[in-house]
């Protein structure tokens, strides 16, 4: 990504087929996603019909979470990729969170932010040297928390502008 903020809308464990029975990310989210640059999915996609419909709003980098059974061979287990000048990596299941900071500094090292899903459980904590541990939740699927959630970050300079997690609702 070029000079500039860098808007990105996060996304992970939307668990959406594009077959019946039809279901479909809530109206608000689409609208986040609309004012996005990019948009990063952690995983736990389950098929192409949703990575499509990313795609059509924004560029869309995802991994393969434990679900994505039909995404073999098309998703990368991990990524790392540089945007605003931060280095960002991102993977579904980061473990469980006793040790999870020591565990994604040595794993993504040079990482400045890393971004995962699986647990569903909204996340976002200062980890080990300052690398930045964030998950966004899920959109359609809260389990035991209070409400559907995403992620959304500015980036820009080799800096964290912003970053927040997204209520959207019950």
């Amino acid at each position: 990504m070029g000079g500039g903020i860098c808007r990105v809308a996060v996304l992970a464990d939307t668990h959406l087929r594009d077959r019946p029975p039809w279901r479909d990310l809530p109206a608000e989210a689409w609208r986040h996603l609309r004012r996005c640059d990019l948009i990063l999915h952690a995983g736990d996609v389950l098929d192409e019909g949703i990575l499509r419909r990313l795609e059509d709003v924004a560029p869309t980098r995802a991994v393969l979470g434990n679900n994505d059974v039909e995404l073999v061979g098309r998703l990368p287990l991990t990524l790392e990729l540089e945007l605003g000048g931060v280095k960002v990596a991102m993977i579904h299941d980061s473990g469980d969170r006793t040790g999870r900071a020591r565990r994604m500094g040595r794993r993504f090292p040079e990482a400045n932010l890393v971004v995962f899903g699986h647990s569903h459980i909204p996340w976002d904590e200062v980890g080990e040297s300052g690398q930045v541990l964030f998950n966004p939740g899920s959109p359609t699927n809260r389990r035991s928390q209070p409400s559907h959630t995403m992620g959304e970050l500015e980036l820009a300079e080799g800096r964290i502008v912003r970053r927040r997690l997204v209520d959207l609702g019950p």
